[in-house]
């Protein structure tokens, strides 16, 4: 096969894998549960033991026909595409990782994390050791690599999904939430820490070596010695690493440069035995403390967005749909699931009660630990690849149904778990804890669009000030500036600002922004000097505005009336804000309500010629929707020409998001400024000739 073929074969499989992963993702997150299962599933789905090895027309085997390589059963090519998405996945791993929670939780969080990884590991091996022989593998014992191999894939905890439930139920601060994402750090980094020693003996198998204990303890030795000089030398030097990737240029040329590195010691545990994630890992833990890693997370979030479902994805084609549902796997990842969850309620919550939690605590903090995710799926990714002695694979595809599902299950079940821990009434410690030493402060602006204003100020004056702003959330309107060892958390809430860091930082956050207000209110006197502003107030009335065929898909037979019978302003626009509601995008009518009138007060939005067209954005709305009303006896709407205005389009959009307001206003009113499209809607007796009017006002 020329290599033109393999690269046209693998555009079509990238193509079709990244549309699969998106829909399915998608999918998963409406109904709940986290993308990342949709994204394996979709793999299952297309992948060369389903879907994928069905014959089209120029791929005689299927486009994801099972491939015998070196990679399992998907192309050489595909897996490379995977493996270089592992090593982003855990760069970023590693750059979320906070050493400030690490080394300040280090005695509760480490003992916690310690002990649902020892207890995880062992509870695996043990495991392993019962279910092997039922699958008909051969076990040798307690140190059997494939034994080893499941107990670290029983260690590796999903703290993402956790988060995101600490989050939404405010108890991201709380002692329980603080020991949860400290002890995931502990989590995290001894699993890194097991995995080393395991591909250390992993590697050692492939060379040919006999191993006894005392080799088995030389090479663990040397695992996890290469892995602690490497993370200790890159902290210790991570800011001249952070100066030495600045050099590349701006804000992306760096972060690029850091992926570089990243690939770089990736590269080099590779030669050392060791996995490539874990030097992907490595460097990432190193740049966290650095003002640089919010910065590299933000513009390298393309690239994981691109990469990372196409890592899920080909993990899940590698799944044999056929022994993922056999009565042995079955059984046998039940039990292996059943005791990944107690191992970590065990693990976990045991440690915690000697450490001032009471049994409430230790519940929340063990269901907060259960969810798998990634790192079992790369390491059972692996697995798939590497041998044993006899040359077979660590990790067989009885074994990767085990996996798979108890990665499935903990995603799935820890949810719900979680959230009835927390819903138990009554603090999770034995004694009252002091509060946080950050303080929150929370200032209402009594507007949204001034919220949004003040919040933009502040981004640009503390980028000027050498903070690295980074947006964490942008539909929730959160973001992160760090500067050093100063952090600085801001949230737009409705019309407040929430602004939350250290006590003493808190006098500079608000004297920055005392500043900017003082600049604002500055800039809205000068406007004083444009209250006449006739020109731009018919700037819409114009018949030269852009009418675009993109106004019908605003227009609902639903939200057209010909039959007004409100004779005042605020009696209009109740008429026409219920004909918006029956197009299912009103969420929340007063609101809406609120902003329509708000925006009447600032100034009329009757254009004149008899139009009107009342707007506003608010989040009221799930989307731009459209409302037309026709009053044919016209009234005193007070338009700019001082005549009764007779058609009335409602527009209202939502604040946040890709959702056009002005754009649909121009349109509209540059078909409504023909006197022949106004007589026609005038003379209209069904809302679909309205439609039909305004769909073809270019044409009139």
């Amino acid at each position: 096969m020329d290599i033109t073929h393999i690269i046209t074969n693998l555009v079509f499989q990238l193509a079709v894998i990244i549309f699969a992963a998106r829909i399915f993702g998608k999918l998963a997150a409406r109904v709940g549960i986290p993308s990342v299962l949709g994204e394996l599933i979709s793999g299952i789905i297309i992948g060369p033991f389903a879907l994928g090895s069905i014959a089209l027309p120029g791929f005689p085997n299927g486009l994801f026909g099972v491939v015998d390589s070196l990679a399992g059963a998907v192309s050489p090519e595909l897996y490379a595409f995977a493996q270089i998405a592992s090593i982003i996945l855990l760069f970023s791993s590693g750059l979320e990782t906070d050493l400030s929670l690490f080394i300040k939780y280090s005695v509760s969080g480490g003992i916690i994390g310690i002990g649902g990884v020892v207890v995880s590991f062992f509870f695996g091996v043990a495991c392993a050791m019962f279910i092997l022989p039922v699958l008909g593998i051969e076990c040798s014992g307690l140190f059997d690599v494939k034994c080893l191999f499941l107990g670290i894939m029983s260690t590796a905890t999903s703290v993402g999904i956790t988060a995101r439930i600490l989050s939404d139920r405010k108890k991201m601060d709380s002692p329980e939430g603080v020991t949860i994402l400290a002890a995931a750090v502990f989590d995290d980094v001894l699993g890194i820490v097991l995995l080393a020693v395991v591909m250390g003996i992993v590697g050692a198998l492939g060379s040919g070596e006999a191993l006894s204990g005392g080799k088995i303890g030389i090479i663990a030795f040397k695992a996890f010695g290469i892995w602690l000089v490497a993370t200790a030398v890159f902290i210790l030097f991570s800011k001249k690493i952070a100066r030495f990737v600045r050099f590349f240029g701006g804000a992306t040329d760096f972060s690029i440069a850091a992926l570089g590195v990243a690939f770089l010691l990736a590269g080099f545990f590779e030669k050392q035995s060791i996995a490539m994630i874990i030097g992907a890992y490595t460097t990432g833990l190193a740049l966290s403390g650095t003002d640089i890693a919010p910065v590299i997370q933000e513009k390298i979030h393309s690239l994981y967005k691109f990469f990372v479902p196409i890592f899920f994805a080909v993990t899940g084609m590698s799944v044999d749909v056929t022994k993922l549902f056999s009565q042995n796997v079955l059984i046998c990842g039940g039990i292996y699931t059943l005791i990944a969850i107690l191992s970590k309620l065990l693990g976990c919550g045991a440690p915690a009660l000697g450490l001032g939690f009471n049994l409430k605590g230790a519940f929340r903090i063990g269901a907060g630990m259960i969810p798998r995710g990634e790192v079992a799926l790369i390491i059972a990714g692996i697995g798939l690849t590497a041998k044993d002695a006899a040359g077979l694979p660590i990790v067989n595809q009885d074994l990767f149904g085990v996996v798979i599902l108890m990665t499935l299950v903990t995603t799935l079940i820890a949810p719900p778990i979680l959230n009835v821990s927390l819903s138990i009434k009554g603090r999770g410690t034995k004694k009252e804890i002091a509060s946080s030493e950050n303080q929150q402060f929370e200032w209402d602006f009594k507007n949204q669009e001034l919220t949004h204003l003040i919040m933009d100020f502040l981004h640009r004056d503390l980028r000027a000030e050498g903070f690295y702003v980074q947006m964490m959330n942008i539909t929730d309107g959160l973001c992160t500036a760090r500067r050093g060892d100063t952090t600085i958390s801001l949230q737009e809430n409705g019309t407040s600002l929430i602004i939350e860091t250290a006590e003493q930082d808190m006098g500079f956050v608000k004297g920055e922004l005392y500043e900017i207000m003082i600049r604002l209110n500055k800039s809205m006197q000068s406007l004083t000097a444009l209250k006449n502003t006739e020109k731009l107030q018919y700037g819409f009335a114009c018949p030269e505005n852009r009418v675009t065929n993109s106004i019908k898909r605003y227009l609902n037979t639903k939200s057209i009336s010909f039959d007004l019978k409100a004779d005042t302003k605020d009696g209009i626009l109740e008429e026409m804000l219920s004909l918006l509601e029956q197009s299912g995008n009103v969420t929340n009518r007063e609101l809406v309500m609120n902003a329509l009138k708000e925006r009447e007060a600032s100034m009329s939005t009757g254009i004149g010629k008899g139009i009107a067209i009342p707007h506003t954005k608010t989040n009221g709305v799930k989307e731009t929707c459209v409302a037309i009303g026709i009053k044919r006896n016209g009234m005193d709407y007070e338009s700019l020409d001082g005549n009764p205005t007779h058609i009335f389009v409602m527009l209202v959009a939502p604040i946040d998001g890709a959702n056009p307001l002005m754009r649909a206003m121009s349109a509209f009113t540059g078909a409504l400024m023909r006197e022949e499209v106004r007589n026609a809607l005038l003379n209209a007796k069904t809302p679909e000739e309205v439609i039909e009017i305004l769909k073809e006002s270019k044409k009139i």
